[in-house]
C-alpha cells in the first residue's frame, strides 16, 4: 500500500490495472483501495491546497523528531523504534 501511495503522489499519470492487482495480491479488497486512494488523494490535495496558499504549518508539524518522539511517549507510552 505504501508503494501504491507514493506513486499515486508522485506520478499519478502513470497508474495501471497491476497497481491495483498487485494490492489484491496482497489481500486488499475494492472497498479497501477504494478507502485507501480517497485518502491518500485526499492529503495530496489539502497539501496541495496548503502549499498553493502558503499556509504555514502548526507548530507542532515542524517539531524536530526527537521532540516529536518524545510528545508521543509522554500521550502514548513508549515508543517502538
Amino acid at each position: 500500500m505504501c508503494d501504491f501511495a507514493v506513486k499515486l503522489t508522485l506520478r499519478p499519470g502513470q497508474m495501471t490495472e497491476s497497481d491495483i492487482a498487485a494490492l489484491h495480491n496482497h489481500g486488499f479488497d475494492d472497498d479497501q483501495i477504494s478507502i485507501a486512494t480517497q485518502v491518500i488523494g485526499y492529503f495530496n490535495y489539502i497539501n496541495r491546497i496548503a502549499d498553493g496558499l502558503g499556509v504555514d504549518p502548526e507548530d507542532w508539524m515542524t517539531l524536530p523528531r526527537d521532540e516529536w518522539l518524545a510528545a508521543k511517549a509522554r500521550d502514548y507510552g513508549p515508543t517502538v523504534e
